[in-house]
């Protein structure tokens, strides 16, 4: 008996564990969208835009560990969801793209979105794939879903003919036997080199990334039996408990305050595990490693691509941990580290108490508020630019899935749809979404999609009437702020039009009164936008360690030219 093929779609989803499939329904995919609306266990999610919906899964992803999915029609559907997987794909983050394709079986030329799709599709995933017949799409969609999360985890698509649609298949009961998911153990005697650099160091020191997520139980004995000072890099942030006396910075070099600096210049022997050094969390490759870096990391790609390291390993983090921790021997005091380590931030919380703004909120009042009337189990989604530096560095996290930031790829419009899908991830934990006021325009409209569902984030517009961070950047290097002033919006009317409430504050002494009232609406299922007249008359470490780092790589030549323009317009 011939069937519609859609439900082999659903099936597989349903084995696979999935419980949202975000997206917008086209007419090449409405019998997909038919079998979905009495699914089970699937719920669809109507979003407003396909790049919005890829956020979605993104921040579902990320904050859950599961495999976002979302669902697009053919051409357009493919090319605005782009930018939302390219983000997952330079960021690490399991996804699964259902690309409704056009008719591959009746010849027909100029159809309705016909482009190459699949081209387009596959320099931001792992894999691009087509299935050709009905009794391939269980099979097909299984095995995206294990590509997705193995190894080094990103986003896969599948394209979906839309004659599987349209016509009825003769369709059995097709299976799928999952190849083992076997961890990459690492090599024994590179852990031995590894152990036998630690032991030989005297000032060793950790630098994680997101691959050493799924070691986190094991990193604090670790870096206190080393006795080493511990960083992150921003994707990496919650990795390591950033309460404990050893955890240093998110990052380090340039970007990072003068105490850090001072500690990490006597590094003898870093040992980096799960990370890259990209250019975003290195402020512009702006780090000097150690000669003795150990590099771990599951994918054998990412070693001496920016930094050479003295030994690379690849393993998994948890198995390379595991075996390191057996060759470990005794504990290395930290107690005087631990008292420096005090001490800097002490007077880093000094310094940014003493830039308390008069008349607007500075970030670091924000920001302590916001971890002060939040649950300690928070997630806090940022978008491109100052929300993303300001979160690193004044925010203090305990555990890995909490920070989830746009950070290899940097697309602005991420953190609203991505607090949403974690929302739909972690219903009852608080999301808080950090856009600034150029970054909303983007996507905000994704809050009609979280009061449709309850699925509410306490979303904190970062107001200045700016592209701030590119303000500040144009300030810097050339004197002149060129194309970066936003035209004025009401967002009291915004939220009436989302269907979210609606706060304003204007001075830190509001935080207290307002942010709790705000947190208990969104607690209860409904949106909460507050605006946040934010003071960013003071640069972030990371900000100032990024011009350093651009500027000290330009000849010198370039360097005398920028000075003296900035020179210049300062004094005519």
């Amino acid at each position: 008996m011939k069937q519609r093929a859609a439900r082999e779609i659903v099936r597989a989803l349903e084995d696979e564990g999935v419980r949202y499939a975000f997206g917008i329904p086209g007419t090449h995919n409405i019998e997909l969208y038919d079998v979905l609306a009495a699914a089970a266990r699937v719920q669809p999610v109507l979003v407003t835009s396909e790049v919005a919906g890829a956020f979605l899964a993104d921040g579902y992803a990320r904050s859950s560990g599961e495999v976002g999915v979302i669902n697009v029609v053919p051409g357009a559907g493919v090319a605005f969801s782009l930018a939302g997987i390219a983000e997952a794909w330079m960021d690490n983050v399991p996804m699964v793209v259902l690309a409704s394709g056009i008719r591959t079986d009746t010849g027909m030329a100029y159809q309705l979105h016909a482009v190459d799709q699949l081209a387009m599709l596959r320099p931001v995933t792992k894999a691009a794939l087509r299935v050709e017949r009905a009794d391939e799409l269980y099979p097909t969609i299984r095995r995206a879903f294990q590509a997705a999360r193995s190894g080094t985890p990103g986003p896969v698509a599948v394209e979906l003919p839309a004659q599987l649609f349209f016509l009825r298949h003769e369709l059995g009961e097709a299976g799928y036997e999952p190849e083992p998911e076997l961890g990459t153990a690492p090599e024994t005697e590179l852990v031995e080199r590894a152990a036998a650099m630690l032991a030989e160091a005297a000032a060793p020191a950790l630098y994680l990334g997101k691959g050493a997520a799924g070691a986190a139980g094991l990193l604090v004995p670790l870096a206190e039996q080393l006795g080493a000072p511990v960083t992150s890099s921003f994707s990496g942030k919650g990795v390591f408990p950033e309460s404990h006396p050893l955890w240093l910075w998110s990052g380090f070099g340039r970007q990072a305050p003068p105490f850090v600096q001072r500690i990490m210049a006597g590094c003898d022997c870093l040992l980096a595990i799960g990370c890259r050094f990209g250019e975003v969390t290195t402020a512009g490759f702006g780090i000097e490693p150690p000669e003795n870096l150990i590099h771990v990391d599951i994918d054998p790609e990412v070693f001496n691509r920016n930094f050479p390291a003295k030994l690379a390993i690849r393993s998994d983090a948890r198995l390379f941990l595991e075996a390191l921790g057996s060759l470990i021997e005794g504990h290395r005091p930290w107690a005087s580290l631990a008292e420096k380590i005090a001490a800097g931030h002490a007077d880093v919380m000094a310094r940014w108490r003493r830039k308390a703004s008069p008349d607007r909120v500075s970030p670091h009042a924000l920001f302590e508020a916001l971890q002060r009337h939040c649950r300690p189990d928070a997630i806090f989604a940022t978008d491109s630019g100052n929300g993303t530096f300001l979160a690193v560095e004044h925010l203090r996290l305990e555990a890995p899935g909490r920070f989830l930031a746009p950070t290899d790829f940097s697309c602005m419009g991420y953190s609203v749809p991505a607090a949403v899908g974690a929302c739909f991830a972690h219903p009852g934990r608080d999301v808080v979404a950090l856009p600034g006021d150029g970054a909303f325009l983007m996507t905000g409209l994704e809050l009609i999609t979280a009061a449709a569902h309850g699925a509410a984030p306490l979303v904190c517009v970062l107001r200045d009437g700016t592209l701030s961070q590119i303000a500040q950047f144009q300030k810097m290097m050339t004197n002149r702020v060129s194309a970066s002033v936003l035209p004025p919006y009401d967002l009291e009317g915004f939220a009436r039009t989302t269907g979210s409430g609606y706060f304003r504050i204007i001075r830190e002494a509001e935080l207290d009164s307002v942010l709790p009232t705000a947190l208990q609406l969104s607690r209860g299922g409904t949106p909460a936008l507050v605006e946040v007249a934010i003071d960013y008359s003071q640069s972030t470490y990371f900000t100032k360690g990024a011009v350093k780092n651009v500027f000290s790589r330009l000849p010198w030549g370039d360097r005398v030219a920028n000075v003296l323009r900035a020179v210049g317009r300062r004094l005519f």
